[in-house]
């Protein structure tokens, strides 16, 4: 499969007080847990998106600064869809440690040509645990310019054009979802 994955850091972390990447999870920081989970797909290219290149940046990963001015993860999405080498991105936020690798293998499974996933519970869409076609690049650039900066906007508009898949999420597999945002969510 011709498909990239991006590890998305560039959040400000406000409510969790410090930068959520350097958090240890399971006795380890967790952009270490997060990139190790997407080297298990095997993509082409390992990409980390972030306002500014973290000291942590290991050399088997590509950096890609977010879009200034930055427009959260709207801003990564689109730096790193202009850069990938491959036909498909698959975007992992770092603040989803309950993520398997299973569950991406089987929504890398769901793509079709030109078509990404997105994975939806109930009616919500869990955009940073998704996959975009390159052909998607042109959704995320006109968002930027425009006063809606919204992922929901975005993969409203990419499910439309076609160029997205909706994947419902079972109860089941709901809490692979579950980001932490404060301390005490990783406790």
């Amino acid at each position: 499969m011709n498909l990239s994955a991006v590890l998305l850091t560039g959040g400000e972390s406000r409510r969790m007080g410090r930068d959520k990447a350097t958090l240890l999870w399971k006795g380890r920081p967790l952009w270490q847990n997060q990139l190790d989970l997407l080297r298990k797909l095997h993509p082409n290219e390992l990409l980390i998106s972030a306002r500014d290149e973290p000291v942590w940046h290991p050399a088997d990963t590509v950096f890609v600064a977010d879009r200034v001015p930055s427009r959260g993860p709207l801003s990564g999405l689109s730096a790193t869809l202009a850069l990938t080498k491959s036909n498909y991105l698959l975007a992992l936020a770092i603040d989803l440690p309950f993520m398997h690798d299973s569950y991406l293998r089987l929504l890398c499974d769901q793509i079709q040509p030109g078509r990404g996933v997105l994975p939806i519970i109930s009616e919500r869409a869990e955009p940073l645990a998704a996959i975009y076609p390159v052909e998607a690049r042109p959704e995320f650039e006109a968002a930027l310019q425009s006063e809606d900066f919204s992922l929901r906007s975005v993969t409203r508009e990419l499910i439309q054009a076609g160029k997205l898949t909706v994947v419902r999420v079972s109860q089941n597999d709901a809490g692979l979802f579950r980001n932490i945002n404060e301390p005490g969510d990783v406790e």
